[in-house]
């Protein structure tokens, strides 16, 4: 079943993601095709600035497909000095077009 997660928080901004990609892509600021993940199973991603601070929303396939994910991820975000921790949920419908 495909999961949900939602980074935000007050150590979450722009320049921390930007920072984050580079760190994953080898030097990008921003993600822009499937195979700029270093792991399979992302469904969807999508990040900017909302009203009251910038959000990442990611839909993966699984919850493992997103831990694998997350092995990569969360040494950088600590680097990063992130310490707010993503929502996660399973979907309740996925639809793409």
């Amino acid at each position: 079943m495909p999961i949900v997660v939602v980074f935000e928080g007050p150590d979450v901004t722009q320049q921390v993601y930007e920072q984050a990609v580079s760190k994953l892509t080898g030097g990008k600021t921003r993600m822009e095709t499937p195979g700029d993940w270093p792991v399979e199973g992302l469904l969807v991603h999508a990040a900017g600035q909302g009203k009251a601070s910038f959000r990442v929303v990611d839909v993966w396939e699984s919850e493992e497909a997103f831990q694998r994910f997350g092995e990569r991820l969360v040494p950088i975000l600590q680097e990063l000095g992130v310490k707010s921790q993503p929502e996660v949920y399973p979907t309740q419908a996925f639809v793409t077009a």
